[in-house]
């Protein structure tokens, strides 16, 4: 309006200016509309009228620049002026009345800033029309352990294997639940390759010449065939326990690696054990870690890797045309799965060395004559599996999502591994739709809701989608909550998530309550780090979004006391087994895990700002510096002739230098910012989103190493590996490769320094010491 002023002064004040532009901009919410107005002279019109030039360049009779004489202050033009003057302030006062009226029906934020502690300003996060704590309550009022209990008893009903008949009805039974709730639905269907025991066949073993044991157990993607080996106990199978056996100059070509199930995955045991030249893994359930019935059947997979291994890197629909392909994470030896009673009589007649004191076990490990025959015969078979979606749309940033999912598919009954999970998933779905709907919460960004399939054979259908929508997921959603195996005890509480979510899951803690108590005082006991928190691992569905996709990921738990719930993986995952773990409190456990998963995704779409915390990188990655920076010094000093003299870790060091400058400039950006500005948010949201997805290697092919993630994922060229390679390195180890060491060194730094280039924002806002 001061340009209105401007122009109506000059106006009446005679100035020789024919034609004025202004504009009267009003920012609505990203509305970008302009009102232009014309001010033009009677002369103006005249000339116009009788056709003397253009607008811009106005000519006399001499050829002169024509110039508007003096107005004559006439009463009529004294009335010709009184109403324009008159006509500007209407013009001006509909565009202040519409546009407060179109604010008005566009989400309203409240007010983001508290001022408290000696009037210091502070973000309070509240979302459009809602303060967070009104939204808790409500999320408490419509998600009831009452109300979950229901669902728990339908979908406990029936046959949970992928691809079977009952898993297509669960699914159907799910899309009508989103359907229920309004939500716009749609569904993926996809023709995946898995291995399973043929119809009337069986995998089997003999010991010493002995009686056979045949095995309805199975490990899917296992090799096919028959092999005969001396028996080798590994323990856990785990990188430590083979360079133990190293360590004992114990010979492992060919031999039955006897394994016990526990802190890895199925998978990763396989591969460690083939990389020792194994020809053959057999793996059981101990009793000290374990409290199962002698003749209980394992179930399982051992790709070194998830989703369907037959189309690596590329979804899984149905007329893809692409050339035959296999995962690079499929077996080379026979794998398969022991009951503990036949592990007993394994372990009760072995000779040879003694175990290491530290092992728990028998007292020998196995010698050459203990002869063992392994036999697997599964099928390769085709299934069409279904993923079911249901979204509930943002109101501000609808293109942005968190997703929630669980598996619907289990190897037997299921009831923890996937039952409670799916309830939880429709219910949670329902009472935020139902909060949408009736309660007044508008959230910012949208929820996707999941149900996958074939979770058991490896995240199939999880990591099918994410194959499928890679470039556009990447890019739009931020973070993946998955609820499977959410209660599997009663005595205690674990997380496995990014870095990036730690301090949004400790805030959480402290807001969800059991038995009148907050989650993080009954079970963190102001020790989060060591008490709750634990790795991902690989079998879990959160892993792919984290290590493949880069999308922040977590998974979370009530276990039992010792983190082991007994009857994953087997035909005895009853809801009567369930019960016996929890006290019979499955719903209302089941419902506080509800709230907790509630709780942080909705915070993540009420607030202006993603609440993720750049920095908690930082402090993983200067650990990774420190323990490479001592090895390298070791390396030089044992091995001088391995790596160059002049190698130092200092490259490394300002590349985390930059990333935490980065990190500390966009704090400075976001407390110098207007949150208010939805465009703002949204740009310091994608800054926040970049962080996790950039520390993925791109030097790297996803078919070769799928989790490409530098801190989290698999493979030579994590920061994991190279402090291994270093110490592989120290003692002048065969396969070592200082070639490949200083390669992989110099990609995974300036991984790092790339990530901090994007954290910090536009390019002439970097601030390199490289």
């Amino acid at each position: 309006m001061e340009q209105a002023r401007s122009t109506i002064s000059k106006i009446f004040n005679g100035e020789p200016h024919t034609y004025t532009r202004f504009n009267l901009t009003q920012n609505m919410e990203g509305d970008t509309s302009q009102v232009e107005m014309k001010l033009s002279t009677d002369a103006d019109e005249e000339a116009v009228e009788n056709g003397m030039g253009d607008h811009r360049h106005h000519h006399g009779t001499n050829g002169k620049p024509y110039m508007v004489q003096k107005m004559q202050r006439t009463p009529r033009n004294l009335c010709y002026m009184v109403c324009g003057v008159l006509l500007i302030f209407i013009i001006g006062f509909l565009i202040g009345y519409l546009t407060n009226k179109k604010k008005e029906q566009a989400p309203v934020c409240a007010s983001s800033i508290s001022i408290e502690n000696n009037d210091i300003p502070h973000e309070t996060g509240a979302a459009p029309l809602m303060d967070w704590d009104d939204v808790t309550k409500l999320l408490t009022e419509k998600f009831s352990a009452a109300k979950l209990e229901k669902v728990l008893s339908e979908f406990a009903q029936g046959s949970h294997r992928a691809g079977s008949p009952d898993d297509e009805s669960l699914a159907n039974r799910v899309l009508q639940r989103f359907k229920d709730s309004s939500m716009k639905t749609w569904t993926d269907e996809h023709f995946i390759k898995v291995q399973d025991l043929p119809a009337a066949g069986y995998n089997k073993i003999v010991f010493k010449n002995g009686t056979e044991d045949r095995s309805r157990g199975f490990l899917s993607y296992s090799v096919v065939g028959s092999v005969q080996g001396a028996v080798l106990y590994a323990h856990y199978g785990e990188d430590d326990d083979f360079r133990v056996l190293q360590d004992k100059n114990i010979n492992m070509n060919g031999r039955v690696m006897l394994i016990r199930d526990g802190k890895i995955s199925f998978a990763e045991k396989v591969a460690n054990a083939a990389r020792m030249n194994a020809s053959a893994v057999l793996i059981y359930r101990d009793p000290n870690d374990y409290n199962i019935k002698e003749e209980t059947e394992l179930y399982g997979h051992v790709h070194m890797g998830s989703g369907d291994p037959y189309t690596p890197g590329f979804p899984s629909f149905n007329h893809t045309q692409f050339p035959p392909a296999e995962s690079s994470g499929l077996p080379k030896i026979l794998a398969q799965t022991i009951t503990l009673r036949v592990a007993k009589k394994i372990l009760s007649q072995l000779g040879g060395p003694k175990r290491p004191e530290r092992w728990r076990g028998y007292n020998t490990l196995g010698g050459e004559t203990d002869i063992i025959t392994v036999e697997v015969n599964n099928v390769l078979t085709e299934k069409k599996i279904h993923n079911v979606f249901g979204v509930i749309k943002g109101f501000v940033d609808p293109d942005r999502y968190v997703v929630i999912g669980a598996q619907r598919d289990a190897w037997g009954p299921g009831y923890a591994a996937s039952t409670v999970g799916t309830s939880v998933l429709v219910e949670l779905a329902r009472a935020i739709s139902d909060m949408v709907k009736n309660g007044g919460f508008k959230p910012r960004r949208s929820i996707v809701f999941a149900s996958w399939s074939a979770g058991e054979y490896g995240n199939i259908g999880a990591t099918e989608w994410l194959e499928g929508y890679l470039s556009s997921l990447s890019m739009k959603a931020f973070s993946y909550i998955n609820l499977d195996g959410i209660v599997t005890g009663l005595n205690g509480f674990k997380v496995a998530a990014s870095p990036l979510m730690h301090t949004l899951i400790e805030n959480t803690l402290k807001e969800v309550k059991i038995r009148d108590a907050s989650l993080y005082k009954q079970f963190a006991k102001d020790n989060f780090e060591s008490n709750i928190l634990e790795p991902m691992r690989m079998d879990s569905a959160a892993y792919p979004f984290l290590a493949f996709s880069g999308i922040p990921s977590m998974s979370f738990r009530f276990s039992p006391d010792n983190s082991n719930y007994n009857h994953f993986g087997t035909m005895e995952d009853t809801v009567a087994n369930l019960n016996a773990a929890t006290s019979s409190q499955v719903p209302q456990l089941a419902a506080t895990a509800g709230r907790f998963a509630g709780h942080i995704a909705l915070r993540l779409v009420h607030d202006h700002l993603l609440q993720m915390d750049v920095m908690k990188y930082y402090k993983v990655v200067r650990s990774y510096v420190y323990k490479i920076n001592g090895r390298v010094k070791d390396v030089l000093q044992m091995q001088p002739q391995l790596l160059p003299k002049s190698l130092t870790v200092q490259w490394l060091i300002s590349a985390i230098g930059s990333y935490s400058r980065a990190a500390q400039s966009l704090q400075n950006d976001i407390q110098n910012s207007d949150l208010e500005d939805i465009e703002m948010c949204r740009l310091i949201n994608d800054r926040i989103m970049a962080v996790e997805r950039n520390f993925l290697s791109h030097y790297v092919s996803p078919r070769q190493s799928p989790f490409r993630h530098i801190l989290v994922g698999s493979g030579p060229h994590t920061l994991k590996a190279l402090t291994k390679h270093l110490e592989a390195l120290k003692t002048n180890n065969p396969e070592a490769n200082a070639e490949l060491f200083l390669n992989e060194f110099a990609l995974a730094t300036w991984t790092i320094q790339g990530c901090a280039n994007s954290l910090a924002g536009d390019i002439w806002s970097l601030d390199n010491e490289i």
